[in-house]
């Protein structure tokens, strides 16, 4: 490997390609501010935290297989950090596998579209002030990580 392909980031996996759609229609149709791979608490890494113009926090997990999904057993548990949960899919995702009461985003890497809304069930004011100053952190801390490597501070692939 020479010293031009060892710079170049990492092929994007189908996860990330669609979080990269989502983020990009939630930010320039729904004024919502997005990190990937936000993790709420140890042990839970969300695909997608988004904070909106009011506070409202979502979540969006991508799908990119049946089987991406299928292997998918702890989606439940970030119900419990978000106002709105979502999933973001490509066209050709077989729909009839993801659960009614949960929204729905069909998204490729350029964009997305709401298909379903999600039901809003507002977080209690403390997990919501919290959450929303952890997101705040995370975003700065990757922000400097990008603007001085010399931080330590992690940079996202």
């Amino acid at each position: 490997m020479n010293s031009l392909t060892s710079s170049l980031p990492p092929v994007p996996q189908p996860g990330q390609i669609l979080a990269r759609g989502v983020c990009r229609f939630l930010s320039d149709a729904l004024d919502f501010a997005c990190l990937e791979e936000f993790v709420p608490e140890r042990g839970k890494r969300v695909d997608v935290m988004a904070v909106g113009p009011r506070g409202e926090l979502w979540v969006v997990e991508c799908k990119s297989s049946r089987a991406d999904f299928l292997s998918d057993s702890k989606w439940d548990g970030y119900l419990d950090w978000c106002d709105r949960f979502f999933w973001a899919v490509d066209p050709d995702f077989p729909l009839e596998l993801l659960p009614a009461e949960t929204g729905l985003i069909i998204a490729d890497a350029y964009g997305a579209e709401l298909l379903r809304e999600a039901p809003e069930v507002p977080l209690a004011a403390a997990r919501r002030k919290a959450l929303t100053r952890k997101f705040a952190r995370d975003a700065a801390r990757r922000l400097q990580g990008w603007r001085d490597p010399r931080t330590g501070l992690v940079r996202p692939e």
